[in-house]
């Protein structure tokens, strides 16, 4: 039977790596977001010394090859680095645990996920703030009651790309923690080691099935919140 025919069917080592991907992907997404959030208004709305360092920064994971960023990972947090020493002391453990992968796919989706909140944030009324402001608001309160509320589906398709980028991740990730099953072994890693294993090319297909379907739906609701935002600024 060809692998599309099988693709509803999979087995334990490709529900697994599912299982991971996801749990991965949620959790890079959920710890990245707040974060990128304030990244993002900081990138909007600030004016301060070094903000285009930052924004560099931010997104220099785009451009750097994602071997050179697990590599980096790997520096800064294998149990030998100091970092890595003084959070494996309060138990906290990333290098070859899926921990490690968490933080990989959250830093190689962190500048799609800022730049789409960004421009979300970009997208709304100033006046609108400085509306607020006058009535006696704070800058937090302003945040909170006009400024997220307004680009709100900004941030939703911001979480949504980062989320399928983190469900993608590859480079970066093999480097970092290795392709351990049942720790490291995303779905990404699963398909390449697949395809080093004589006769599994149907399990590599059915997951790359799979693959290409998460990435169409993020790609369909990233379209329809980017959708909704402009209905939302044109009102």
């Amino acid at each position: 039977m060809s692998a599309l025919g099988d693709a509803a069917w999979l087995g334990p080592q490709e529900w697994a790596a599912l299982r991971l991907s996801l749990k991965v992907a949620f959790w890079a997404t959920l710890l990245s977001l707040p974060l990128g959030i304030c990244v993002a208004h900081l990138l909007a709305r600030g004016r301060f010394r070094g903000r285009e360092i930052l924004n560099v920064v931010v997104h220099m994971p785009l451009v750097l090859p994602p071997v050179v960023v697990g590599y980096l990972l790997l520096e800064t947090f294998s149990p030998v680095a100091p970092l890595g020493q003084a959070l494996a002391q309060i138990g906290v453990v990333f290098a070859f645990r899926w921990t490690g992968a968490a933080l990989a796919a959250a830093v190689m989706g962190f500048p799609l996920m800022v730049r789409a909140i960004r421009l979300a944030i970009e997208a709304v009324d100033p006046k609108l703030e400085e509306a607020a402001a006058t009535l006696g608001a704070t800058r937090l309160r302003v945040f909170f009651t006009v400024t997220l509320p307004l680009s709100l589906p900004g941030v939703l398709a911001g979480a949504v790309l980062g989320f399928a980028k983190a469900m993608g991740e590859f480079g970066a990730t093999i480097t970092f923690v290795s392709n351990i099953p049942g720790e490291t072994r995303t779905l990404p890693s699963a398909i390449y080691a697949f395809l080093q294993q004589p006769g599994a090319d149907g399990a590599a297909w059915r997951l790359v099935l799979v693959s290409v379907l998460v990435a169409t739906l993020a790609l369909i609701a990233s379209e329809a919140l980017a959708r909704r935002m402009a209905r939302r600024v044109r009102a």
